[in-house]
C-alpha cells in the first residue's frame, strides 16, 4: 500500500514538473512582437490613441532625513564616510533616524514629448520643463532664481518621454525589439525585451508573463562612486483610467545600493486643459512673485 502510494505520489510530480516545463517553453516560443501585442492589449490597445495629454500628481521620495544630517556633518568635517557600514555607525553615534522625506509633485507628458514636471520643496516650486527640442529647470530651493538650460544629456533624455510609452508604435519610432529571454519581476516571471532605439541607445523593459503590463523599465545609468551604475524603475498598482491602464506606484532602484526612491500617484488626468505656457521657458522667481502680488492686490 504504502509502495503504491509513493509511486502515486511520484508520477503526480513528474505530471506537474512536466506542465510545469511544457508552459515554460511555450512562454519562451512567445516572440517579441506577441508579447508587445498582448502588452498594448493590457495597457489599454487602441484607447491610448486619443491620449494627447496626461497629468500625474501625487508625491515622491527626496531623500532621507539621514542623507540631509549626513550632508551638513560632511561639510563640517571634511570627511567622507568610506563604507555604508561606516554610515551607520555614525548615524547611530548622532542618534539619526532615517525617516524618508516626500514632497508632492506633478508631471504632464503632452505629444508628442513636452513635458512639465513641478516638485513643491522647502515651500517653494521646482520647475523643470521641456517644449521637444529645448528644456529649463528653475530650482528656487538652491537659491537659483533663474531658469537653467537643460544639458545635452537631459535633452536626450527627456526627448525619448512620450504619453504611452516605449512600446506603442516602436517601429514607427524607429526602435527595434528583439526577445532578451525571462526573468522574475517581484517573484513572478517576465518577459525581458532588448529595445534598441533609433539613436542606438538600448534599453529593457520586463513583461509580466501572467498579465502582461510591463512591470520594470531600465532608466539611464547614474554616475556614483566615479562609475555608471544600471538604473531600474518597477511599476504597480495598475488602474484603468479612461479605458487606459496605468502605474500608480513606481520605484526607482540604483543597481548596488540599498535605498530606493517611490514615486505614489494620487490621481491621473487624461487630457487636461494645457496652453502654450505650460511648455515655456519658467519666469524667473522674482518676476513670478511680483506677478503673483500685482494680481493679488489688484483682484
Amino acid at each position: 500500500m504504502q509502495h503504491t502510494k509513493l509511486i502515486g505520489i511520484a508520477a503526480f510530480s513528474a505530471t506537474l514538473c512536466l506542465a510545469a516545463l511544457t508552459q515554460s517553453a511555450g512562454a519562451q516560443s512567445m516572440s517579441a512582437a506577441q508579447v508587445v501585442e498582448k502588452n498594448l492589449a493590457a495597457r489599454g490597445g487602441s484607447a491610448w490613441k486619443s491620449v494627447d495629454a496626461i497629468t500625474w500628481t501625487g508625491k515622491m521620495d527626496i531623500g532621507s532625513t539621514n542623507s540631509i544630517t549626513r550632508s551638513s556633518r560632511f561639510v563640517k568635517s571634511g570627511h567622507a564616510p568610506t563604507s555604508r557600514k561606516d554610515l551607520d555607525n555614525r548615524d547611530a553615534k548622532n542618534g539619526a533616524e532615517d525617516n524618508q522625506l516626500q514632497a508632492p509633485f506633478s508631471m504632464t507628458v503632452q505629444r508628442p514629448n513636452s513635458v512639465r514636471v513641478e516638485l513643491v520643496f522647502s515651500g517653494k516650486t521646482a520647475v523643470q520643463v521641456f517644449d521637444g527640442k529645448q528644456g529649463w529647470k528653475l530650482r528656487p530651493y538652491l537659491n537659483r532664481s533663474d531658469a537653467e538650460p537643460f544639458s545635452a544629456d537631459e535633452i536626450k533624455v527627456e526627448s525619448r518621454t512620450v504619453v504611452d510609452g516605449p512600446l506603442f508604435d516602436y517601429a514607427a519610432k524607429g526602435t527595434k525589439i528583439e526577445m532578451a529571454g525571462m526573468e522574475p519581476v517581484d517573484g513572478r516571471s517576465a518577459y525581458k525585451l532588448k529595445l534598441t532605439l533609433k539613436d542606438g541607445t538600448v534599453e529593457h523593459v520586463w513583461i509580466d508573463a501572467q498579465n502582461f503590463l510591463d512591470v520594470k523599465l531600465e532608466g539611464t545609468p547614474r554616475r556614483m562612486d566615479n562609475r555608471l551604475h544600471p538604473v531600474y524603475t518597477y511599476q504597480r498598482d495598475f488602474r484603468n483610467v479612461h479605458g487606459v491602464s496605468v502605474p500608480f506606484l513606481m520605484e526607482t532602484k540604483v543597481d548596488g545600493y540599498p535605498d530606493s526612491h517611490k514615486m505614489v500617484i494620487e490621481n491621473v488626468v487624461v487630457n487636461p486643459k494645457l496652453t502654450a505656457a505650460s511648455f515655456s521657458k519658467p519666469a524667473p522667481v522674482a518676476a513670478s512673485i511680483k506677478a503673483a502680488d500685482k494680481s493679488n492686490h489688484g483682484a
